[in-house]
């Protein structure tokens, strides 16, 4: 295996301490690195062409790699272009001398690879034109990112728009985004639904996406769709649990998440929705929990359930000695809203915002080098909903969404009007609401028989 030389090595681990890697992850961004230059090398590629990286992340497609190794892979040679080509100061001649030592390293090796990854015999399948780099993807995706900001859009819509911008970007084999059309759209969209088979919700996301992505970033309009293939959308009826069936689960998670879960389904909390309140969003004189930014950025106010009033009160004491042991220890404060501590430079340390749910351990800023709180985390509440079920063994799949459609199902079955349970769990249309009239058995759902329950004096007549 060809070892780099030194000087490029020593760089290159400075470029990635300065653009903050961790230094357990360093290791597999140098092994990126060995990965491209050998790619480069076996293809015939220049080094410090961007073209060469939008090919090496399509090999690394064909391997199967996973999105986040390509993702890791491109920023580690990223950071290896902007740092080795872009910067000409004199302290970089050592390392503008190593380099061309490893060039000439790879150009004269006839023996092993760096990686032995790659398959000689197989080329690219497809061809980069050079007409398709006129106007990068990178910047298009940049002002797609602007674009959701500057509408305060959630972090999750940011996420899943780029990331069907991205698949659009390699099915049509890097094509130039100014020269995208509805054929292109229509293409996709078919690709989706009848190779993919991706679901209708999938699918809609997907048009929702690129919709927003013609409009606001590449200034053009779909026009008509016709002919396209859309995956068609069944009837969904949520599961339910049953009150006994939530005890259950409740029994065999331990705290804090056994507290998360009454909050879910004696409140309606979405799980998001849970991990983000604040101390100050609970008035317990009043008795009422108000839900800042849920989805759509609608705020709420839920009552507070009677029965969780002292153990609500406890686990704040609990976080204000949490607070109390952070303020001692010269933390920063927690995170905030955009703006909120530009206007209050001293709200993130003050007890009111602290996070209601907040994580055990703090968490190290970057940029800033500061310890803040952040708050717990989705997924862990997730598993140990998970576990909890498995350890109840119940027959029926439950997540932490289940608990919310529960506490819709089992109100509208103690009589409580749906316009009343519309605006407990903030939706916007009553018909998203009305899906729980299904979950609920009406009577004559109960005065309904099965064949195997009949007396055989009804089969007389047969």
């Amino acid at each position: 295996m060809i070892k780099l030389p030194e000087a490029l090595e020593t760089k290159f681990n400075m470029l990635l301490e300065k653009n903050a890697i961790p230094p357990r992850e360093r290791l597999l961004y140098l092994k990126w690195l060995r990965y491209y230059l050998d790619f480069c090398k076996k293809y015939a590629k220049p080094y410090e062409d961007s073209k060469s990286l939008i090919m090496f992340a399509e090999k690394l497609r064909k391997k199967n790699q996973t999105p986040a190794q390509i993702n890791q892979a491109e920023h580690a040679v990223k950071i290896y272009h902007s740092g080795i080509f872009m910067d000409n100061s004199s302290e970089n001649s050592a390392a503008s001398q190593g380099f061309e030592q490893t060039e000439n390293l790879i150009k004269t090796d006839g023996g092993n690879s760096v990686t032995g990854s790659f398959n000689q015999s197989q080329d690219i399948s497809h061809k980069i034109e050079e007409s398709q780099f006129e106007l990068p993807w990178d910047q298009a995706l940049s002002n797609l990112s602007k674009e959701i900001k500057v509408r305060h859009y959630s972090p999750k819509t940011l996420k899943s728009y780029t990331l069907w911008a991205e698949k659009l970007r390699y099915f049509t084999r890097q094509k130039h985004p100014e020269k995208l059309d509805a054929e292109d759209i229509k293409k996709f969209l078919t690709f989706l639904a009848v190779e993919r088979k991706v679901s209708a919700s999938s699918q809609n996301q997907a048009f929702n996406a690129l919709l927003f992505f013609f409009r606001h970033v590449l200034h053009k309009e779909f026009g008509k769709l016709e002919g396209v293939v859309r995956a068609k959308r069944k009837p969904y009826i949520p599961v339910v649990l049953s009150r006994e069936e939530v005890f259950k689960v409740i029994k065999n998670l331990r705290y804090p998440y056994d507290l998360v879960v009454k909050l879910l389904y004696g409140c309606g909390l979405r799980l998001s929705e849970c991990m983000k309140l604040r101390v100050q969003d609970f008035n317990f004189d009043a008795m009422i929990l108000t839900v800042h930014d849920g989805k759509g950025k609608k705020d709420r106010t839920v009552p507070i359930p009677e029965k969780l009033e002292h153990e609500l009160r406890e686990h704040v004491n609990l976080v204000i000695e949490k607070h109390e042991k952070d303020l001692d220890s010269g933390y920063a404060g927690v995170f905030l809203p955009s703006a909120v501590e530009r206007k209050y430079p001293g709200a993130a340390k003050e007890l009111s915002w602290q996070w209601f749910f907040p994580s055990k351990e703090l968490t190290l800023v970057p940029d800033s080098k500061e310890l803040r709180r952040y708050h717990l985390h989705e997924t862990h509440v997730q598993k140990a909903i998970k576990m909890g079920v498995r350890k109840s063994k119940l027959i029926k799949r439950a997540s932490a969404h289940t608990f919310r459609h529960s506490f819709a199902s089992h109100l509208l079955a103690a009589n409580v009007d749906l316009r009343t349970i519309q605006e407990l769990l903030g939706h916007s249309n009553i018909h998203t609401t009305m899906i729980y009239t299904h979950t609920v058995q009406s009577t004559t759902i109960r005065e309904k028989k099965s064949p195997l329950d009949f007396d055989d004096s009804v089969f007389k007549s047969f």
